[in-house]
């Protein structure tokens, strides 16, 4: 669903059109994308390098893909580059800074950026989110700027994310 910025705003990219499915089309995906990563955090991975083109999304059978699977790691490690490989609209800050901790509270942000671009703006407003108060909660805690602040692992995130789906939250 990756599109380079000068094209990502035309209406015919699949990043647009994967944007205009209904917000219950889009909460399946984001789902399945959620529940990915927290496998594979239990598995001891990582992302990095993940951004909208990580994704494909078959629109006649409504199916999404994680592909690119090479750019994973053992968490936790350090930033040994600065400025790390991937999109800034995903990055956590911590991608950004030579010598910093890089571990599941950086694909807690990453996932909630991702849930930004893709039900919202990329924007915490509220109203340009397109789902509940509670589901816009627990990604603002996503993309708590202070890693702190945000939840403790993809896991927590996850729990959070159900909660808040089922009404529960």
């Amino acid at each position: 669903m990756g599109a380079p910025s000068e094209t990502r705003s035309d209406p015919k990219s699949s990043f647009q059109r994967f944007r205009g499915l209904s917000a219950p089309a889009i909460l399946s995906c984001l789902d399945a994308i959620l529940d990915f990563y927290t496998q594979a955090e239990q598995a001891g991975w990582i992302a990095v390098d993940f951004y909208d083109g990580s994704l494909l999304y078959d629109f006649n059978s409504s199916c999404l893909r994680v592909v690119d699977q090479d750019m994973y790691s053992d968490a936790p490690f350090t930033n040994k580059m600065g400025r790390m490989f991937g999109s800034s609209r995903f990055m956590a800050p911590e991608e950004f800074v030579l010598g910093a901790l890089i571990d599941k509270q950086t694909t807690v942000f990453v996932m909630g950026r991702t849930v930004l671009v893709f039900l919202s703006d990329g924007t915490l407003e509220p109203q340009r989110f397109r789902a509940s108060k509670a589901l816009s909660d627990a990604v603002a805690k996503a993309c708590a700027q202070e890693r702190e602040g945000r939840f403790e692992s993809m896991a927590s995130l996850f729990h959070a994310w159900q909660s808040a789906r089922l009404g529960t939250g």
